[in-house]
């Protein structure tokens, strides 16, 4: 795949797994430490990622960084009414709230990778 086409798989992941986490491009850059404008750019595929932002991204989306590269499938539609409803819920999130949510639910991931109850 060329490059820009590459570009422009990882874009649209990053995109889409943005707006199924019900997450504002400006919640984003915060989590990023980076300015809205550049979560625009990346979006659009204006702007390259680097190896450390891809994986931050999929830290926060909760994906791999394969399904960010357009390696892996798609998990979920994203026309699935229970997502929709859930990232209406967590827009209503204070940052502080979401970031609080993200850690639960990565520690309960963790606690099934590993085989805890």
């Amino acid at each position: 795949m060329p490059d820009n086409d590459k570009q422009i798989v990882i874009a649209n992941r990053i995109k889409s797994a943005r707006q199924l986490a019900g997450l504002s491009q400006g919640q984003v850059a915060k989590l990023m430490k980076l300015h809205r404008p550049s979560i625009s750019e990346i979006e659009a595929a204006n702007r390259k990622v680097s190896a450390e932002e891809l994986a931050r991204f999929a830290e926060i989306f909760d994906v791999s960084v394969s399904y960010l590269m357009g390696e892996a499938p798609d998990a979920v539609a994203e026309n699935d009414e229970r997502l929709k409803l859930a990232a209406r819920e967590l827009s209503k999130l204070s940052p502080d709230a979401l970031n609080g949510l993200l850690r639960a639910l990565a520690a309960v991931q963790s606690d099934l990778n590993t085989g805890k109850k």
